[in-house]
């Protein structure tokens, strides 16, 4: 689905959720439709347009996209404040069908700030959580300062989300869970599950391995979800 033509977003709030990463709040004046896990296509000051996915639920007031300070346009709007102004010219990518997967268990694996899609998967569901089985979220992080969301995770452990997470480089961290990389937690949390379904967002490479690691445990094709 692409967008007929560009709308203004005005930020509406700002907030820190990690090292070098930001959560934006953005208002339109007109009502936006997206599917979870499709992605924003944003321009700014000149710059290419860059790619955002939705952070938030359809049903959300507000747009909400994660910001990691890189170069171009996402360097631009890591510093940009309450009030500024963002061009959204375009919705890429097909996002998670997930009214094809109700009644299903919902296993949503994620790396990094690859979890704004699939919070905006997880924040719809859970408005309708009586429709799906057991929820759970793997997530991985190079580093404990590195997972996003983190005043949130208490509110979906108690609205009933398994949450398990684990990080690749702990040296120097207080940190005692896990470690390695979220396709290891598959293995632990999977056997409990009576019909899952695998909701999935990373690099490329997380994405493959993932992928291949549950086409191992018997998951079939159809079963994989990805975004784009």
């Amino acid at each position: 689905m692409e967008q007929k033509k560009s709308q203004q977003l005005v930020i509406t709030g700002v907030r820190e959720q990690a090292r070098s990463t930001r959560s934006f709040d953005l208002r339109c004046s007109e009502t936006i439709s997206f599917t979870p896990g499709q992605v924003a296509i944003l321009r700014v000051n000149g710059e290419e347009p860059a790619y955002f996915a939705f952070a938030g639920a359809p049903e959300d007031r507000d747009l909400e996209v994660l910001v990691k300070q890189k170069t171009g346009a996402s360097s631009v709007i890591y510093d940009m404040r309450i009030g500024d102004k963002i061009e959204l010219v375009g919705i890429a990518g097909h996002g998670f069908k997930i009214d094809n997967v109700k009644g299903r268990d919902l296993v949503f694996v994620a790396m990094g700030t690859g979890v704004a899609p699939l919070r905006s998967a997880l924040r719809h569901v859970l408005k309708r959580k009586n429709e799906f089985g057991q929820l759970v979220v793997l997530y991985g992080a190079r580093t404990p300062d590195d997972f996003c969301y983190r005043d949130e995770t208490e509110d979906w452990e108690a609205a009933g989300v398994e949450l398990r997470q684990v990080v690749s480089r702990p040296d120097g961290h207080d940190w005692s869970g896990p470690t390695g990389y979220v396709q290891s937690l598959l293995d632990n949390v999977l056997p409990n599950l009576s019909s899952p379904i695998a909701l999935i967002c990373g690099s490329r490479e997380m994405i493959d391995q993932t992928r291949e690691r549950l086409g191992k445990m018997g998951f079939k094709p159809e079963e994989i979800l990805t975004n784009y």
